[in-house]
Formats: structure tokens, C-alpha cells, sequence
């Protein structure tokens, strides 16, 4: 007979992963961070239990958008107030806080429970490919 074993806080080891993400599409790299944040990539991945990794990003800012987003893709939020709505063009964020861009797209692609904001706590965006995490030692994930 087979048993269904539940992980427990002390069985869950969070690793941490550095991906580079020069010259790839926003999308995708969003879509992979969004796993590793989750730790889709472990054996014993269970979708209610907080499994997830610490995740570098570097060279955010070399980030590629394909067709013509850069012009004409917004990004809002709201205040909740009446007039409370800012709009901001993906190419300004891109120029002055690319680690905005990769933020908003990854937080877009977690699911909207309550597991959301203790996965974008273990996200690190840096806009070059430097990062002081080298004391955790950090596995490069290859993308292809």
C-alpha cells in the first residue's frame, strides 16, 4: 500500500539559483522564474506548501521584448482613489528601473493566493551581472 507523504517545514530546503537573463524574451524568462520561485523544479513539489527557492536575477536591463512593446506596452496600478491612475510606458521603466519590468511580469505569472507575496520575497533583481549573494553559492541555470 502506498502512502502519500507531506513535506514538513524542516524537510524543505530552499536553494538558491542565479539566472541571467541577457537577451532573453521578458516572457519566458518570467514564466521560468515564476517555477524555480515556486519550486516546480523539486521532486516533492506540493502546490499549497511554500516550496520555494531564492532566486537571482542579473542583467535585468538587457532584457528583450519582442515586436513592438517596448513603444506601446503600459504598465498600471491603481490607488484605489478617483484620478489615481498612473500608466507607465515599458521603455521609460526599461531606462531608468528595468527591475521593475521583470517584478511586475514575474508577479503576473504566481499564482494570486496567498503564497504570492512570500514567493516575490525570495526574488533579488539586479540591473548588472553583479550580486552580493556569492556567500550562498548560487547555481547558474542555463537557458536555451
Amino acid at each position: 500500500m502506498n502512502k502519500t507523504t507531506m513535506p514538513k517545514n524542516s524537510d524543505i530546503s530552499r536553494d538558491w539559483y542565479v539566472i541571467d537573463v541577457q537577451d532573453q524574451v521578458l516572457g519566458r524568462v518570467a514564466n521560468m522564474i515564476a517555477k524555480y520561485l515556486m519550486g516546480k523544479n523539486k521532486v516533492d513539489y506540493t502546490a499549497h506548501t511554500d516550496m520555494g527557492n531564492n532566486v537571482i536575477i542579473i542583467n535585468s536591463g538587457k532584457v528583450k521584448l519582442t515586436g513592438q512593446k517596448k513603444k506601446y506596452l503600459d504598465i498600471t496600478r491603481y490607488s484605489g482613489y478617483p484620478g489615481g491612475l498612473k500608466t507607465l510606458r515599458v521603455q521609460d521603466l526599461l531606462e531608468n528601473k528595468p527591475e521593475d519590468v521583470i517584478r511586475h511580469s514575474v508577479k503576473g505569472m504566481l499564482p494570486k493566493n496567498k503564497l504570492r507575496d512570500r514567493y516575490m520575497a525570495r526574488i533579488y533583481i539586479y540591473a548588472e551581472s553583479t550580486h552580493p549573494h556569492e556567500a550562498q553559492k548560487p547555481e547558474q541555470v542555463k537557458l536555451s
